[in-house]
């Protein structure tokens, strides 16, 4: 399962973007006194105590309205319902119980969603007034008081909905299995990679960009390794996204980003490397995830013998930033060399996955700074005591030093580059820490 999605819902200016920049921790939405300010959902990365989700904010629901836009707000509204794992409904205790309150209750229970329902500008402590015991009427249960502008009872909001999770929703690591995001701009070949894999029509493949909708999960076995590939929707550029239900499959696509072990990052060879193609590889980068870019539909290009050096060149150019990331030419279409990918997810999962000794690390420093001294500033040299390797996927690594001011960013790439030709971590980004000794971790 992935992590799970959590939906704030209601009627127009109740105080949903208000809640959802509380528990979010910024003023990510727009807040204004206005009905229908928020038309599109935001979404946030959210923690509390030791639980994990993404949180969404969305549009007002109108139930029943002419206008376009609240039609429009009202449907997106309930393609968030229909991906959340818990919902939250909130209503206003200074307005009342509404007649659209009932229908937003309709809707939810209809779904069949676990749902929270909040009672907003409850602003007092204590006893919450009379008219918030008239939400019982909805038949959602019990509510939750709470002030979204002040804080009050958002904690036990989120200790309610956090009740709500499957016992199953972390539990993603079937052990033994490489999972695997194929990612990319719509119509890049996603499906149509999974289906060759497969042997069968797994996922709807057709050329209409943005066929795709949701993430779907396939399971494939080769040479005794299990893989889960998952297939996502094309990630578009915003100014391109003009159906309201592909934001949410952009949500989506981040989210199994997030859940996976590998990334490949699908490029149209057709059309070449484009801006949105270094953003959405830019996310895996951000989330640490060990890359292959994969150039498909490369029996469709007119070539010579240096076509391919060519394309590789601008290929490593335009993502410079993840230069560890292995490059493939694959057609998804006639199967050219996918075997050949498998072996390499494999190989750069075993490479993210590695961990090495501190007594091998320590080898590896002090042969580099030997050959390289440590950056110097006003007199004061970098001194770096000793490195340890803190966690996998990606490799992370501490070093200890005198003044953590004093790594210059080029010595750590210098550093990062020993120990790639040392122990290899192709495919995988390396993260490093510095720390004074003596510094203690908060």
């Amino acid at each position: 399962m992935a992590k799970p999605i959590v939906a704030i819902v209601g009627r127009p200016n109740v105080g949903k973007s208000t809640l959802f920049n509380k528990i979010a921790g910024s003023r990510i939405s727009i807040v204004e006194d206005t009905p229908g300010v928020t038309r599109d959902r935001i979404f946030a990365q959210v923690s509390w105590l030791d639980k994990s989700f993404t949180l969404i904010d969305t549009g007002g629901i109108e139930p029943n309205t002419n206008d376009e836009i609240l039609k429009q707000m009202r449907y997106q509204a309930q393609i968030a319902i229909d991906m959340a794992d818990v919902v939250i409904f909130i209503t206003n205790v200074r307005d009342g119980v509404t007649a659209n309150d009932y229908d937003v209750a309709a809707m939810l229970q209809k779904s069949q969603k676990p749902v929270v329902l909040a009672v907003n500008k409850v602003d007092n402590v204590g006893e919450p007034p009379m008219d918030f015991y008239e939400f019982y009427n909805l038949g959602i249960g019990e509510p939750v008081a709470i002030s979204s502008t002040h804080g009050l009872g958002v904690g036990d909001l989120l200790d309610e909905v956090c009740s709500k999770f499957s016992s199953d929703a972390y539990d993603d690591d079937e052990e033994g299995v490489i999972k695997v995001a194929v990612i990319g701009k719509p119509n890049a070949g996603k499906s149509s990679l999974i289906n060759k894999l497969l042997g069968e029509e797994r996922v709807i493949v057709s050329n209409i960009a943005g066929t795709t909708r949701d993430a779907i999960d396939s399971f494939y076995e080769k040479d005794s390794q299990k893989y889960l590939f998952i297939d996502t929707a094309g990630i578009r550029r915003k100014s391109k996204i003009d159906e309201n239900i592909e934001r949410y499959s952009i949500i989506r696509a981040l989210a199994s980003v997030e859940r996976s072990d590998v990334c490949v990052i699908m490029i149209d060879a057709l059309e070449g490397v484009t801006e949105q193609d270094t953003k959405i590889a830019g996310f895996a980068h951000e989330q640490g995830k060990a890359c292959i870019i994969a150039v498909n539909k490369w029996d469709a290009v007119e070539k010579d013998d240096k076509t391919m050096k060519s394309f590789r060149m601008k290929v490593e150019e335009t993502f410079g930033f993840m230069s560890y990331a292995k490059i493939v030419f694959i057609s998804a279409k006639t199967g050219q060399r996918i075997d050949r990918m498998l072996e390499d997810i494999k190989e750069i999962y075993a490479q993210t996955s590695r961990r090495i000794s501190t007594g091998m690390l320590n080898d590896v420093l002090n042969e580099a700074t030997a050959k390289q001294q440590p950056p110097s500033d006003k007199g004061k040299r970098l001194k770096i005591y000793y490195m340890t390797q803190v966690s996998a996927n990606p490799p992370t690594f501490v070093m200890f030093v005198n003044n953590s001011e004093l790594m210059h960013f080029s010595y750590q790439r210098y550093i990062e580059n020993q120990l790639r030709t040392a122990f290899g971590f192709e495919g995988t980004p390396l993260r490093f820490i510095t720390r004074e000794r003596g510094e203690k971790k908060n």
